[in-house]
């Protein structure tokens, strides 16, 4: 997962570009990068793996000078990408995963096509991104062009002298919004970054839609499809709590998401409730609200600065910092029955070797998980997330009882099945936990708000529009 920010002004853009992207830093964790059109481009891209974005480019933006510019937070290539071509030079970030990039690559590579840029040893996607745009007849045929080729998702932000194209994925899996002020237009992938910037939403750039940011407006150059598959996560987990995506606030699904889980546990007593930080958080509220139980904090984060334990990509630094960042308080969970109200549960490992353990230790009577969401399934094709099947806590339970990887696990997707709950018991067991109820996917779309069509489940289902 990424985030993107770009923004023309009819004044220096470099103090609104910098906090723009900073607002995004929840989204990833590796880089951080941007640039700046004024007389010349000017670029910067740091690793911020280790330190947060604004220690890094507080400096570099103090030098530069533009009124154009993009910024992004990458969790996994060094972006923005320069490019100079038949076009014009310009700098390109994108947000996405492309399943056939290598393909795509070699394909270019035969046709005599260099690349210069490599992430962890493969083709960088924005790079990649870039050099298919740049066969089109123009920059907008380019992206349409792209759009057609990918196996996957990808939105870009395009600076150019022109101004900034924005282009969303063609099915929209991630959301691209439009803000405006008295003399600004920008670009988002979270509104949550226009609140503090006295920028206000425009319009939500439609999926498949390309658009021209400019100092004086926006101007569509080829309007959206009729396929619409926002990724639920979004609100599950990735978003930040005060950022909208088609108009409908992440904090408050979260709360409709803990409401309905406790609608549902009518069979336990429980002394109090409480959510993972920071996602979970809001799924907690939800739940107390309902039930009428007390919301306490058994479990605090320790600074925003340890950010978040699943986006690293290694499972070893995903695993350290979902042990260092939360410090369990002993006098909150002592003798106490406690539900807590998980985002997901992805690997398990997290949730057991940090949450549960640390309940444990602290002297919880019972524990009781709650994740907001259903098991994950399918490691998702479009963004940069679970890569693999064997990965998943579900797919583990499935291999433990069939005795073997089985490809159709359609028993296992239906809430109501002897063997869902056998895989639901599976997985209890192995996190150490008095009761464990995941929500169900009607549950969970209704908490969203839009039809079951226009969101994508995949990682849930298995189901997927196709091109």
């Amino acid at each position: 997962m990424s985030g993107l920010f770009g923004i023309a002004s009819r004044k220096d853009c470099v103090e609104a570009l910098f906090y723009g992207t900073d607002y995004h830093s929840h989204l990833g964790t590796e880089f951080g990068g941007i640039a700046v059109l004024g007389d010349k481009f000017t670029r910067q891209i740091h690793n911020i793996s280790t330190s947060q974005f604004k220690s890094k480019f507080v400096d570099d933006c103090a030098k530069m000078k533009g009124n154009k510019g993009i910024g992004v937070i990458s969790a996994f290539d060094e972006q923005p990408i320069y490019l100079n071509t038949k076009f014009g030079p310009f700098c390109i970030v994108a947000e996405g995963f492309l399943e056939n990039a290598e393909q795509l690559a070699k394909e270019l590579l035969a046709r005599g096509v260099s690349f210069s840029e490599f992430s962890h040893g493969k083709v960088n996607m924005a790079e990649l991104i870039g050099k298919m745009v740049t066969e089109g007849k123009n920059i907008v045929d380019g992206i349409e062009k792209m759009h057609a080729r990918i196996d996957g998702s990808c939105s870009l932000l395009i600076l150019h002298k022109d101004g900034i194209y924005a282009a969303r994925d063609r099915f929209g899996y991630t959301p691209l919004v439009v803000g405006k002020s008295k003399d600004s237009w920008a670009a988002a992938s979270e509104t949550s970054a226009f609140h503090n910037l006295g920028l206000k939403v425009s319009k939500y750039i439609e999926p498949g839609e390309i658009s021209l940011i400019t100092p004086n407006g926006i101007k569509q150059k080829k309007p959206g499809g009729k396929i619409n598959q926002i990724c639920t996560f979004f609100w599950i987990y990735t978003g930040f709590p005060a950022s909208n995506y088609e108009g409908i606030n992440t904090e408050i699904v979260r709360e409709r998401c803990g409401r309905a889980l406790a609608k549902h546990d009518k069979d336990i007593q429980v002394d109090l409730v409480s959510g993972v930080p920071d996602s979970g958080l809001a799924h907690g509220l939800g739940y107390a609200m309902e039930s009428g139980k007390p919301f306490r904090r058994p479990l605090v984060k320790y600074t925003s600065g340890y950010g978040r334990s699943y986006t690293p990509p290694s499972q070893a630094t995903r695993d350290l910092v979902a042990t260092m960042k939360l410090i369990a308080i002993e006098e909150i969970i002592k003798n106490n029955r406690i539900v807590i109200c998980e985002d997901s549960i992805v690997r398990g490992t997290q949730l057991k070797n940090s949450t549960v353990k640390k309940l444990w230790e602290g002297g919880a009577r019972e524990i009781h998980i709650r994740p907001a969401c259903p098991p994950l399934m399918f490691p998702c094709r479009f963004n940069l997330s679970t890569r693999s099947i064997k990965e998943l806590a579900a797919r583990k339970a499935i291999r433990a009882i069939e005795g073997k990887d089985i490809e159709n696990v359609g028993e296992y997707l239906n809430s109501n099945s002897l063997k869902y709950k056998k895989m639901l018991e599976w997985i209890r067991k192995d996190i150490d936990v008095t009761t464990l109820r995941y929500q169900t996917v009607d549950d969970m779309v209704k908490a969203v708000g839009l039809p079951k069509e226009k969101l994508c489940l995949y990682c849930w289902t298995g189901k997927y529009k196709k091109p």
